[in-house]
């Protein structure tokens, strides 16, 4: 019985997503779009669903038009929950 319950305790790997920044205004925070293509429901056509997710930025780093990959982390303030792990391409200048 003791054993069962040991492997609900093994954490969930943490989600990453790849976007576009929209904002780099605040000061180590980031938005970040995401946009992802599903399959409509009711009329089966595939269709962009867009998501902006506030992601932490602590060196300052990323700039609007950048692509960037987000991990998903602890709570840090209202709206951030995600971190900035890489800049995977720097928009044109």
């Amino acid at each position: 019985m003791v054993e069962a319950n040991t492997a609900a305790k093994r954490p969930r790997a943490r989600q990453r997503r790849v976007g576009k920044v929209v904002s780099a205004k605040m000061n180590k925070t980031i938005v970040v779009k995401v946009t992802r293509r599903v399959e409509h429901r009711l009329y089966k056509r595939v269709v962009p669903v867009r998501k902006k997710f506030y992601a932490h930025d602590e060196q300052n780093q990323a700039h609007t038009g950048d692509v960037v990959r987000i991990e998903e982390t602890r709570p840090l303030s209202k709206l951030k929950r995600w971190r900035l792990i890489e800049i995977i391409q720097r928009a044109h200048a």
